[in-house]
């Protein structure tokens, strides 16, 4: 583990806890895994502003394509006036890259820490109770392809939460396809990337195999609500940011 997460981690960790005792006589023995869930929720909410800003970076970015096309093609031979070109282009227009990655990569931090908790063994010097604790037949820091086996009840439930990322991802791809049209290059890889979700998944303990599929599921929400207040305005993006 980075050393520099070593704090937020202990913090997250003693929150998740916290909420796992909270939600103890609610619903049992399923309070850990509930915990992991709402406390992903949680980050989801608090970074949703970053989220939108990169859906609008996005979007700001994607109009701007045929404009950038036809500069592209009238200064072929002029790179370094196309350079020019395409910079006054992006501060006219408040574009260029950085308006829509700029806000991803300011989230990853805190991805980065929520993982950490849920695939690292020990935290602050100590085990990680929370990963001892059950989902149905499956302890939270079991793996698909060890321990009882991919066939056995405990494979049983990653299957189940395989199927549930899957379905999540397949939502994911119809809001983006819908979105607009796009090119059959890259209506193959925007259909494809979501379910490398699922791949991860089967490689990572099962409490980090839920972060997945709770922040995966926020991802789809948050792409069906930009389209549905772009559409409002009737500014539809051509696409939506991974």
């Amino acid at each position: 583990m980075l050393a520099f997460l070593n704090a937020p981690v202990a913090v997250a960790y003693h929150v998740v806890f916290a909420l796992s005792v909270f939600l103890a006589p609610l619903i049992g023995g399923l309070a850990t895994a509930g915990a992991i869930i709402v406390f992903t929720l949680a980050v989801r909410l608090l970074l949703s502003p970053l989220s939108f800003a990169a859906l609008r970076g996005q979007a700001r970015i994607t109009a701007l394509q045929p404009r950038i096309g036809e500069l592209r093609a009238r200064y072929a031979r002029q790179p370094e006036r196309l350079q020019r070109e395409l910079s006054a282009l992006y501060a006219a227009e408040g574009g260029g890259l950085l308006a829509g990655c700029l806000p991803l990569l300011l989230q990853l931090p805190f991805f980065s820490i929520v993982y950490r908790l849920l695939e690292s063994a020990t935290v602050a010097g100590g085990a990680n109770v929370l990963l001892a604790k059950r989902l149905l037949a499956a302890p939270l820091g079991s793996h698909w392809l060890t321990g009882a086996g991919p066939l056995s009840l405990q494979g049983l439930v990653f299957l189940g939460l395989f199927a549930l990322i899957a379905a999540v991802c397949l939502a994911v791809t119809r809001v983006t396809r819908n979105a607009a049209p796009a090119p059959a290059t890259g209506k193959l890889i925007t259909g494809a990337l979501p379910y490398l979700t699922v791949v991860v998944a089967a490689f990572v303990p099962l409490a980090a195999g839920l972060y997945l599929l709770t922040s995966t599921a926020w991802t789809a929400a948050e792409r069906a609500i930009w389209r549905r207040r772009t559409r409002a305005v009737g500014q539809v993006p051509a696409s939506m940011p991974g």
